[in-house]
Parts: structure tokens; C-alpha cells; sequence
């Protein structure tokens, strides 16, 4: 069983390092505090916080906790914020966006994946999250436009289709860089037609993949 006296001081760490390297602070840091990363990890990972990927099932793997709360840092997320997500994994991203934003859209190829997140989220009473089985290469129009969208995932140029469902003054974070080669987490914010481009940490991410999962 987790220790939970244990997770406690390794919280208490983790938020030291983000508040004194990172600068996280405000409504941020009171999510991180608020939604324990143990619920959305398997039992036998000894340090939730730890600064290496986790395995989450299906083959996926969800990025060290660091990784992650300096994505949502990026977003600059505001209350009124909708947002889109692609790749839901475990859920713990979405977590933190439900708390922060308005409305979390959050697409995701495997069905065990998103039954799990979503009990997940359930569970902290975080309910304006909608789930969808897609393979987010397209984003999703359906529910555009978005303040935020967030891929976990690798483009060697993000496609115009995600940029498109940008509202004005929106934010897109993805990894961008050849799958083999350097990459760079990028945001891309939306002025009117134009685009303002900032490159704000490396990063190595997979492509997304094609399609959904049929089985798992």
C-alpha cells in the first residue's frame, strides 16, 4: 500500500521545487495541492512525484509530475477557459485543467483509459469534463472554439486544423520537433489571423497515433 505519510513529504518537496525553480504559484499550486497525483498512478510506483514517466496500461506512458505542471503553467489557464486536451492517459492533466478552466474537452484513443480517468475524476468531484474516444489529430471542432488546447503528443509543425479551433487570444501547447530529433514544448497564441510562437522547454514525446483503439 502507498505510504501515505511518505507522499505527504514528497508533496511538500515537489511543491518547494516548483515554487522556487519553476515560479508555479496561485490557483496552480493550490490544484497540485488539492488533487493527489497517488490516485492516478499505479499502486507499486513508490514516488508519485518523481521526475521520470510512469507506465499507465495500453502501452502509454503519462509524463513525470514536473513535466506536467509546467504544461498547465504554460497554458496560462483562466476560470472562463474551455479547453481542449489530446491524450487523456491517466486523467491526472485533465484534473488539474478541470480545476483551473471552465469546461475540460479531453480525447483519448483507448476506452479503458478514459473509463478509468473518468472515475478518477468522479471521484474528486470534478465534473465539467467531457470524455471522447478520438484520436485528437484533428482536434475536435465539435466543441470549438477553445481558449486552451494541449497535445500530449509530437508534431514536426503543428497541423492548421488545431490552430483553426483557437479562439482569438487562445493558447496551443504541443511538443514540437522531428520524433527522433530535438524538440522543444512550444506555445503558439492566437492574435486575430497571427500567431506568436515561444519555445519553452525541450521535451521528447511520441506522434500522435492514428485512429482509436478497438479493443483496449
Amino acid at each position: 500500500m502507498p505510504n501515505t505519510q511518505g507522499d505527504r513529504e514528497r508533496l511538500a518537496s515537489f511543491l518547494m521545487t516548483l515554487r522556487s525553480v519553476d515560479g508555479v504559484a496561485g490557483r496552480l499550486m493550490a490544484a497540485v495541492e488539492a488533487i493527489p497525483r497517488r490516485r492516478f498512478i499505479p499502486d507499486e510506483i513508490a514516488d508519485p512525484y518523481a521526475d521520470h514517466a510512469v507506465p499507465i496500461g495500453c502501452g502509454q506512458t503519462m509524463p513525470s509530475a514536473r513535466h506536467a505542471i509546467r504544461l498547465v503553467a504554460a497554458l496560462k489557464v483562466q476560470p472562463e477557459s474551455r479547453i481542449l486536451e489530446i491524450g487523456t492517459g491517466s486523467g491526472y492533466v485533465t484534473a488539474l485543467l478541470a480545476r483551473l478552466g471552465l469546461h475540460v474537452t479531453t480525447l483519448e484513443r483507448y476506452k479503458s483509459l478514459i473509463a478509468a480517468a473518468s472515475d478518477r475524476l468522479k471521484a474528486a468531484s470534478l465534473t465539467n469534463t467531457t470524455f471522447v474516444q478520438e484520436d485528437g489529430r484533428s482536434g475536435y471542432a465539435e466543441m470549438g472554439p477553445f481558449d486552451r488546447i494541449v497535445v500530449h503528443g509530437s508534431f514536426e509543425a503543428v497541423p492548421r486544423v488545431l490552430l483553426d479551433q483557437l479562439a482569438s487570444h487562445g493558447i496551443l501547447i504541443a511538443a514540437v520537433g522531428h520524433p527522433e530529433g530535438e524538440q522543444r514544448i512550444t506555445r503558439f497564441q492566437k492574435f486575430g489571423s497571427r500567431f506568436e510562437e515561444d519555445a519553452i522547454f525541450p521535451a521528447r514525446l511520441q506522434p500522435l497515433e492514428s485512429g482509436i483503439a478497438s479493443f483496449l
